[in-house]
């Protein structure tokens, strides 16, 4: 199960490890942000820090309908105690972690200042 906690200004975050390719980490914090279909995004920073390779392109729609594109790098993370490579896209905004990663997960917050979020596989939450 990952934890996380929702800002005084009612956005979910979670705490993650990118992990580098020459053995750097990085901790952040991303925005639960269940408009975006990727995985998680990374400010330039952080990408060139860790070192990671650029993987291609892609093009996305944004929330105010305006297209976009993207650089996609290979990443590692640690979830849930297990390295999960994915994909990263680059953005020069808050760092964002999107609905790929939520895929077979349930998603839970206390919407509210300092809020409990949860993010727990479904065969736990089933079984």
């Amino acid at each position: 199960m990952i934890r996380g906690f929702v800002t005084y200004d009612n956005q979910a975050v979670v705490r993650l490890t990118v992990l580098g390719n020459a053995n750097q980490k990085a901790e952040v914090e991303p925005v639960l942000d269940t408009g975006f279909n990727g995985s998680l995004s990374l400010p330039p920073a952080i990408i060139s820090k860790l070192q990671l390779v650029q993987s291609g392109q892609t093009h996305s729609e944004l929330a105010d309908g305006s297209k976009q594109s993207f650089d996609l790098y290979e990443g590692v993370i640690d979830w849930e105690g297990e390295e999960q490579l994915i994909n990263i896209h680059q953005s020069d905004s808050t760092p964002l972690l999107g609905t790929r990663l939520l895929a077979g997960y349930r998603l839970t917050m206390d919407v509210e200042h300092e809020g409990t979020v949860t993010i727990q596989r479904l065969v736990e939450v089933t079984s």
